[in-house]
This record gives C-alpha cells, structure tokens and sequence, in this order.
C-alpha cells in the first residue's frame, strides 16, 4: 500500500469536445480560373507545404476562350479603322459629327471587351498557377488532365497558422465557453496535449451533428489538415479535496476512499466532483492530518490492518 497527504485546492473543470483540424474561417483560399480548360500539369497533392509563388499547376484555356479573345482583337482593329475612315469622312463633311461619336462608341466597347477577356485569362493559351501565400494544400478537387469548366474549384490552400481545431460541444455546455478560455487539444492517435485556447463559438447548431461547433486555436504547424482531435476546454474550477484518481473506490459500493487511522484502513463516503486523468477533486467527511490510501486502495476493506508505504 502506498500513502500520501491529502490537501484542499482547486482544479480545472474540462468540457470535452471531438472534432478535427480544419481552417479556421477566412483561413483558406479556393484557386479557380473563370474559364474553361483542362489541367496540362499538376504539381501538387492533399497535405503539401507551400510557399508564396510555389508553382500548383499547369492550366490549358479551352480553344474557344483563346478564339473570343482573338475575335475581341480583330473587332477593335476593326472598329478603329472604321473611327479613323468616319474622322476622315467628317473632315470632308462626307459623315457627321454623330456617325463619329457613335465610332468612337464602338471602340470603347470593344476596348472594354478586351480587358475583361484579358482579366478573365481568355488571351493566355497556357496559364500557371502559383501560391497567393505559404500554407498547405488542403483539398486538391482536379486530377492530372481534367477538363473544367469556368470557375471550378481547382486547389484549396490553408494559410499557415491559420488551422484550428474545430469540435462539436454539448449545447448544454456551450452557454460556459467564450472566446479565449484556455483549452487543450489531444491527437486521438497519441502525443502530448497541445496548449489552446477557444478563438470562435458558433451560435447556432451544426445541421449534421447537433452539436455546437467551436474553433481552438493551435500553434503553427501543430497538427495536419483532417487529423482527428479531442479538445478538452477550461470552463470553470471545482474546489475541493484533491485526491489522487486510483485513490477513489467506486466499484461494490457507494463511492470512498481510504484513510489509515490507527494503522488500519477507514472507509469514508465521499462525493466526486470532478474526475480527471490524474487527479479527482471529492468532498466528505475527510479527515485532517491522516494519510490517503492510494495504490491499494481496492485491495482494502475498511477497519483491515494496512502496512504502508509513505509518499
């Protein structure tokens, strides 16, 4: 049997959540082209590191794109040519001075035209598409050699930093949580707890899980996109006795502990208050300056002769 001292003190009281990594909102970036085409080359997968101006793809313009804006080309040259013959008619008072303005229309439409081809990508045959900043591919929507159609998604990127934790919380817990409560995050494959903290609490239900969705923030380069978490979120401190959690006794019987009085083993009913990996915060009536049974503490009976270990 092992002892140790029981004290008075307080400890966190934790609301569990699962979920996993996503980016956090305005976070992530969907790459399209606002034409049709096919991808010539893809250069990166789910889950690749990125930097600012890292090349994603090679995009092909569909020949049709290509063919309006040649066409957009020859009607400018057109029209100017005609506004140039109806200036020069108007010098000879063959045209008037309406016939010109309306030239002139016609060249600023289709001037106008062409710049928002050009914006558009229609003038570039092939395009590459590179990074707006560093993060990590999150979804990759296309594979090598598609066809699209104007404005697919193509790539999503995730800023770097920007993942959190996004868990599904109990309603019934959700009126406790508020942005900047500290937390913790736990991969459900193993590793240390990660410190967190809560940076967004939706106010309405997830349609899918009923649960209420809420982002922890983690530290750069913490967790991957998709990996599945825990979250555990400080709401609150439980006083009380703070007891070691293999000390409590919960099996055959209402809940108890042991304390060695007299050299023999003395049961004491207790109410749990909060359970945790490690320590439990219990009240009863505990008594002052005895020895908690702690490893062994199932083994005994109460008023049973112990033969202890002190810690």
């Amino acid at each position: 049997m092992s002892l140790q001292k029981i004290e008075r003190g307080t400890a966190p009281e934790w609301a569990t959540a699962y979920g996993s990594a996503a980016p956090g909102v305005n976070g992530s970036e969907t790459i399209s082209v606002p034409q049709p085409g096919q991808v010539s080359r893809l250069a990166v997968m789910p889950g690749s590191t990125v930097r600012a101006g890292q090349v994603l793809m090679v995009f092909t313009t569909d020949p049709s794109s290509v063919s309006a804006y040649q066409q957009a080309i020859t009607s400018l040259s057109a029209a100017q040519k005609q506004r140039a013959t109806t200036a020069q008619l108007l010098t000879q008072q063959l045209a008037t001075r309406d016939q010109l303005v309306q030239a002139e229309k016609v060249v600023s439409d289709a001037q106008a035209a062409i710049t928002a081809l050009r914006r558009s990508g229609a003038g570039q045959p092939t395009r590459t598409l590179t990074a707006p900043f560093g993060g990590v591919v999150t979804t990759v929507s296309v594979a090598q050699g598609d066809r699209t159609q104007a404005g697919a998604p193509l790539v999503t990127l995730a800023r770097t930093g920007s993942i959190v934790a996004t868990v599904g919380l109990d309603p019934a817990k959700a009126g406790r949580v508020q942005v900047g409560q500290s937390a913790k995050v736990v991969r459900l494959n193993g590793g240390p707890p990660i410190p967190a903290h809560v940076v967004r609490v939706d106010g309405v239900l997830n349609p899918k899980t009923h649960m209420i969705n809420v982002d922890l923030s983690l530290p750069a380069g913490a967790v991957l996109p998709n990996e599945a978490l825990r979250g555990d979120i400080a709401i609150g401190e439980v006083a009380g006795w703070i007891v070691p959690h293999r000390a409590v006794v919960t099996a055959n019987g209402p809940t108890s502990i042991f304390q060695l009085v007299a050299g023999k083993a003395h049961l004491i009913k207790i109410e749990l208050l909060l359970a945790g990996e490690q320590l439990d915060v219990v009240k009863g009536p505990i008594l002052l300056n005895r020895p908690l049974i702690v490893d062994g503490a199932y083994q005994v009976q109460d008023g049973q002769a112990v033969r202890s270990i002190a810690r």
